[in-house]
């Protein structure tokens, strides 16, 4: 089994967009937990996640919990009082179920981005709208290329003795006009990157494209078993199983046959490429002990 980058576009398109859309359409606990779990565990064998990282993280958990309770005070659980304002557990509850919601989606499109680079992006969207593709593309291409044009300006205008940042109102009108530089060239980059299309006939004949990746049977079965998880998931969800009332009292769903099946199927699908590439490495770690 291969790792989830080495995989098609369309199996790797396919499991993040089941494993993302189940983790918004439910705020169950067991959903949100495992889908954390199932992004940490990945981030963790990636070496993604660092101590500044998980500090952040956490302050924002905790921002995004404390907010909920302070504007929305519904709930009959009143754990105290500020301003006549009750201050409610089922409040606080569904904000840290909300504020774990967006952590895990901030983790898994960070996945996502790592496994499904420019190229694999433009397979994918090629396919369906080559317009849509290339201004994707240009749009990929162009956000770093800013950034480093943007680095050279105020490189050229420290060089120059034209920006001072010993004040504010030196800064200030630094910015600006590295600011003014920099849209001047991107104007600029963008009729020239026009003509140069132009120039080559862009538009004018039937578009052709060339692809290294191949659809083979473990792209196949990796895809429809993503697939066929999400299915057992959401056909819990939908049909009620899995629904968790926040409000006005705390009511998780009854334990039934779907709801049980819906928790074990998501929460394979959250470690399924944790287990791929675990695997992986212990398959490789014993080929090199044997060696």
């Amino acid at each position: 089994m291969r790792s989830l980058g080495e995989l098609h576009p369309l199996s790797v398109f396919c499991y993040f967009a089941g494993v993302m859309s189940v983790c918004m359409l439910s705020l169950h606990p067991a959903l949100i937990i495992l889908s954390l779990l199932g992004c940490l565990t990945l981030l963790l064998l990636h070496n993604q996640v660092k101590a500044r990282t998980l500090a952040a993280s956490l302050g924002l958990f905790t921002v995004l919990t404390l907010l909920n309770p302070l504007f929305y005070h519904d709930g009959i659980t009143v754990l105290f009082v500020i301003n006549d304002r009750p201050f409610t557990l089922e409040a606080l509850l569904y904000g840290a179920a909300a504020a774990g919601m967006i952590l895990s989606m901030v983790g898994w499109f960070r996945l996502l981005s790592r496994a499904l680079t420019n190229d694999r992006l433009l397979y994918l969207l090629g396919r369906l709208s080559p317009r849509l593709a290339l201004m994707v593309s240009m749009a990929l291409r162009f956000v770093p290329a800013f950034a480093r044009q943007g680095q050279r300006i105020h490189q050229a205008q420290q060089g120059l003795g034209l920006y001072r940042g010993d004040n504010a109102p030196d800064a200030l009108r630094g910015r600006i006009r590295e600011f003014s530089i920099l849209t001047t060239w991107a104007l600029e980059n963008g009729i020239v990157t026009a003509d140069s299309m132009a120039a080559r006939g862009y538009g004018t004949g039937r578009r052709t494209s060339y692809a290294i990746f191949r659809f083979t049977r473990v792209d196949a079965l990796f895809m429809l078993f993503s697939l066929a998880l999400t299915a057992v998931t959401l056909t819990a969800i939908l049909s009620s199983a899995l629904k968790f009332d926040y409000y006005p009292a705390l009511t998780p769903p009854a334990d039934t046959l779907l709801a049980r099946a819906g928790l074990c199927a998501y929460s394979v699908l959250c470690l399924l490429p944790a287990l791929m590439e675990g695997g992986e490495r212990i398959r490789w770690r014993c080929l090199q002990s044997r060696i």
